[in-house]
């Protein structure tokens, strides 16, 4: 296994995490510093889109470079 492909992995493990999160929403992560100004600028369900729009991009990428 090459190093690109160990980087889609960890991009989609990642992205997996992030929608994860993103769904339980844990009070220690929610509450900190940068979450709260996402929530105060794009709102409760603007910060949920854009997290699944960015766990999206991550694992769109992760696959691309598997497959390549």
């Amino acid at each position: 296994m090459d190093g690109l492909a160990l980087l889609g992995l960890i991009l989609i493990a990642y992205a997996a995490a992030v929608v994860f999160l993103t769904l339980k929403k844990p009070e220690q992560i929610w509450n900190m510093a940068k979450i709260r100004m996402f929530r105060k600028v794009l709102g409760e369900k603007g910060t949920d889109i854009f997290f699944y729009v960015f766990a999206l991009i991550a694992a769109g990428l992760g696959i691309w470079l598997l497959v390549r």
